[in-house]
């Protein structure tokens, strides 16, 4: 997932070029075919600080302050922290031989992935207490839950279902974009019914159907990313956290200084 010669062929992908790709999860169910959703703009709302030292995996919004997993082997957390400041209120050290991944959350149990270890790590969301680990077979890459089941992105073009209470898979589902697989999807957030989603090295966060794996949006956040600037090639665009009660949208990147809050146009 960080080696430099994994095909970044999601780029093309989302611009509406077609490839061929090899079938990435053998026991999927198959690809839906759907129309291509427009590429549309957001609008943002406010700037806020983020620690440039944070390679976020997963961002996830709980009791008034994000929760935020990093990765990067002897650096790997998951910590508590002021959105408005960038202030880390709390962490928890994932062990240093392990890359932590993405983040989800039922109820008051943080789920926290790791890449290859195919160990997940559980923690109490107010105390960030640990409450044990799961195990999962394949990589970790991005984590997020529908409140009735985990659902896991590996790389792949699937989106992969566990069990809530005991992580075993319970099915999957072909993301597909205009009938053509769309891999490397990344970090995950639920958002009114959709799965959004980052893929890897791409400015495009997309919104899935979670029943049927099309994608039903794509938003274009290419002009976030060129204010970040970022001049490390991995500092990508990854992070993505809802605000239900709210109703606010944050993103971020790896080893990004900003925190944006953005707003999405309205559905047509």
């Amino acid at each position: 997932m960080r080696a430099a010669t994994i095909l970044r062929i999601a780029a093309s992908v989302l611009a509406g070029a077609a490839f061929s790709c090899p079938a990435l999860a053998q026991d999927a169910v198959p690809a839906a075919t759907c129309p291509a959703p427009a590429l549309e703009g957001v609008r943002v709302v406010r700037r806020m600080a983020h620690d440039p030292m944070a390679f976020t995996q997963g961002l996830i919004w709980h009791r008034g302050a994000l929760i935020e997993s990093t990765g990067q082997y002897g650096e790997s957390q998951v910590r508590r922290v002021d959105a408005a400041t960038g202030r880390v209120l709390m962490r928890r050290a994932i062990p240093a031989n392990q890359f932590g991944e993405g983040l989800g959350r039922i109820g008051n149990e943080l789920v926290a992935l790791t890449w290859t270890n195919g160990v997940a790590h559980r923690f109490a969301a107010d105390t960030l207490r640990p409450l044990g680990t799961f195990r999962y077979e394949g990589e970790g890459w991005g984590l997020t839950s529908d409140g009735k089941r985990w659902i896991r992105s590996d790389g792949s073009d699937s989106l992969i279902f566990h069990d809530p209470a005991t992580f075993a898979e319970t099915g999957r589902v072909r993301v597909t974009l205009a009938g053509t697989p769309l891999p490397q999807l990344n970090e995950l957030e639920w958002i009114d019914g959709l799965v959004f989603a980052n893929v890897w090295h791409s400015d495009v966060i997309v919104a899935i159907d979670p029943k049927t794996g099309c994608v039903a949006r794509r938003f274009d956040l290419s002009p976030l990313v060129r204010e970040v600037a970022a001049r490390d090639p991995e500092a990508v665009l990854n992070g993505i956290a809802w605000d239900e009660a709210g109703k606010r949208l944050y993103v971020t990147g790896k080893d990004w200084p900003r925190l944006f809050e953005i707003a999405l146009p309205e559905r047509k």
